[in-house]
């Protein structure tokens, strides 16, 4: 029998703003926008989406540029984890 190796899939990542901090424990709101044309009128739209991300660390603050990524539910809302800061706010 042939061992079967178990391929980890590569985690998606995305980077936003935290726009809220230090209200909940280890845990930020992190704003994501982004743009894409659309298919009718080939105007781009720009989304906003705001996801309740697990910082364990609570290394995070108000204005920080983070990366994110997606994995397992904690809670009903929060399945989104911080995987670095990418810019302190000033």
């Amino acid at each position: 029998m042939a061992a079967s190796k178990q391929v980890k899939k590569e985690q998606k990542t995305t980077v936003g703003v935290v726009v809220s901090s230090g209200k909940m424990q280890k845990t930020v709101a992190v704003q994501v926008t982004r743009q894409f044309a659309h298919p009718l009128y080939k105007k781009v739209v720009r989304v906003r989406k705001t996801y309740k991300v697990h910082d364990e660390q609570e290394q995070a603050r108000s204005g920080d540029i983070v990366e994110i990524y997606e994995g397992r539910h904690m809670s009903k809302t929060k399945y989104m984890y911080l995987s670095r800061v990418v810019t302190p706010a000033a």
